[in-house]
């Protein structure tokens, strides 16, 4: 099936053509890796030392032994999340939006006031709930964004 850890928890590494998809299955609470320029053999080697399953499109790719690899078959995201769901029982869950959608880093709540400088004085006053990056910095809110993000996952839900 693929790597996971001995919690039973998935843990991917998106092939440099499936940007798109990582950053939706971070969203969706997976710790998903994703280097837009990577070697294979790193790529295969993170893949096995980290116990993820490469998420790829390569055909080549896909035929290695010595490392979980899953080779999606359709192009179009809709139908990427779709595949993962059925072959993985991907799905959103308690943990979404529970990680950077840039770097992977699990986000940590933080107060209004901490970020009150940092975002537009708009969303600091509509908004009361904000998750940080740790790592990047980034700050995360509950806007357009996140509900254009859900709205299309629950469309994906539904098929």
């Amino acid at each position: 099936m693929g790597s996971a850890l001995q919690d039973g928890t998935l843990r991917f590494i998106a092939d440099c053509h499936l940007g798109r998809l990582a950053k939706y299955l971070r969203f969706m609470g997976y710790d998903t890796l994703f280097f837009p320029t990577i070697p294979d053999t790193e790529l295969i080697k993170i893949a096995r030392d980290e116990a993820r399953t490469i998420l790829t499109r390569d055909a080549a790719m896909a035929q290695r032994k010595n490392v979980a690899v899953y080779l999606l078959g359709t192009v179009e995201l809709h139908d990427q999340l779709c595949e993962l769901a059925a072959h993985f029982g991907v799905e959103v869950g308690d943990d979404a939006h529970r990680r950077c959608l840039v770097c992977n880093a699990p986000l940590v709540r933080v107060c209004a006031a901490a970020i009150r400088k940092a975002v537009p004085e708009q969303v600091y006053e509509t908004f009361d709930t904000f998750r940080q990056c740790p790592e990047c910095g980034r700050i995360y809110w509950h806007g357009d964004h996140y509900r254009n993000m859900l709205h299309f996952l629950e469309q994906t839900a539904r098929g």
